[in-house]
Parts: structure tokens; C-alpha cells; sequence
């Protein structure tokens, strides 16, 4: 499976953005804006989210979002998300970016290298040839890391809602650890991703954004 920003891809091929982040960055929000940017410039985009994305892959989301089971092994649960991420890209990214569609995901595989690598210590390594053997070099064109201080991330969620999903009830130490991996991720990767303070008021942020998708993909987006 190719790069997703593969010159071979040919030029009618689309692009794929994630936005990535710790709970309650704001991903969801600046994702729906993002489309709406980018549709007024004409472009044919879709929005997916993972673990997501197929009928599939929604049911493995289900499976590790609820308290079905309680305590997975970490490299268990990898796996899960790696099986749905596979499903997500063959039926749904990749065939959308072939017919020169634009992706933009509410997560992808940075958020199982900061959750599961760094978040429940399975290590990078692992995920990383994890990655590797399902997916080859496919990447996105351009990763948003919302960053965000936790307490104020995790005040953001219960504020929105009082039902908290498995991931969000984990312990603050987990979530500083997997705040430390999408930083370490950005680090590593600095031709792919870009951070961006998601305190700031969303107006700001959303400026933010605009000013990443220019500069890496060169794209006329207001502000």
C-alpha cells in the first residue's frame, strides 16, 4: 500500500489529512470546519473519523470505546485498531483518494502509536512495525496535532458530557503520557505534522489550521 502522497499516485489524486490530539482538543470541531474550508474552494472532500470509517471497522469501535470488555492487553487492543484501520484504508481512504476525493480523519494511526505505544506502554517499536505490516508506508499528506494540557482537556469532556467513553475515564498519568507521544510523534515527523495550541479560542485555532493546510499542501485558505 503507497504512500498517500506517493508522486506515482499520479496528479488527479487527492489528499489526506488527520487531526490528531488528546481528549477534549477539539478534534471533532476543527475537523467539520476544515471540510467546510476546503469544499468552498471546490474541492470533493470527506470527512471519516477512526477507529471508524466502514460498517467494520465502526463495530471494532464499538467493541473498544464501551466497557465490553474492561481491560484489554495493550497489544490486543493495537491490533483491533490496526484491523480497522486496514478496512477503513481499502474500502474507504484509498479508494477516495484514487478518484481524487480529499480525506480529512478524525484520527488515524498516530493516535494508536500515542495511545496504545505510549499511552499503555507497548512501545513505539512495536507499533511502529505494527504499522508497517498492515499498512507499508501509507501515511497521510498532513497531520494537525491539536495540543492541549490535560486537566483542561479532560475538563472539556466531562463538560460536554457527563458519559464518558473508556479512553476518557483512564487515568490523568495515561493521558500526560499520551500527550508526550503526539509530541514526540510531531517531533519525529516534522515534514508531515504540525502542532497546534488547541487552548487558544477556536477562532484562533481554526487560523492556525488554515495556516498549516497553506503552507504544506498550498492551498488558498482564508484568514
Amino acid at each position: 500500500m503507497r504512500d498517500a502522497a506517493s508522486p506515482a499516485a499520479g496528479g488527479g489524486r487527492g489528499r489526506f489529512i488527520t487531526v490528531e490530539g488528546i481528549e477534549g482538543a477539539g478534534k471533532s470541531t476543527h475537523v467539520r470546519q476544515l471540510v467546510a474550508d476546503l469544499a468552498a474552494l471546490g474541492l470533493d472532500v470527506a470527512a471519516t473519523r477512526e477507529p471508524g470509517g466502514t460498517a467494520a471497522a465502526e463495530a471494532v469501535r464499538q467493541l473498544l470505546l464501551s466497557d465490553a470488555v474492561a481491560d484489554w492487553l495493550p497489544i490486543s487492543e493495537a491490533l483491533l485498531h490496526y484491523a480497522a484501520r486496514r478496512d477503513h484504508v481499502e474500502r474507504t481512504v484509498e479508494p477516495a483518494l484514487a478518484a481524487g476525493r480529499w480525506v480529512v480523519s478524525d484520527r488515524f494511526a498516530d493516535s494508536t502509536m500515542a495511545y496504545q505505544g505510549y499511552g499503555q506502554h507497548l512501545g513505539p517499536d512495536v507499533v511502529a512495525r505494527l504499522h508497517t505490516l498492515i499498512l507499508g508506508e501509507f501515511q497521510p499528506d498532513l497531520t494537525l496535532i491539536l495540543d492541549l494540557d490535560v486537566d483542561a482537556g479532560l475538563d472539556r469532556v466531562r463538560r460536554r458530557s457527563p458519559l464518558c467513553d473508556r479512553y476518557e475515564r483512564m487515568d490523568r498519568d495515561f493521558h500526560e503520557r499520551v500527550r508526550a507521544g503526539f509530541l514526540e510523534i510531531a517531533e519525529h515527523n516534522p515534514g508531515r505534522c504540525r502542532v497546534i495550541n488547541a487552548a487558544d479560542p477556536p477562532e484562533v485555532v481554526t487560523a492556525a489550521v488554515r495556516r498549516a493546510v497553506r503552507g504544506r499542501l498550498h492551498l488558498d485558505l482564508p484568514g
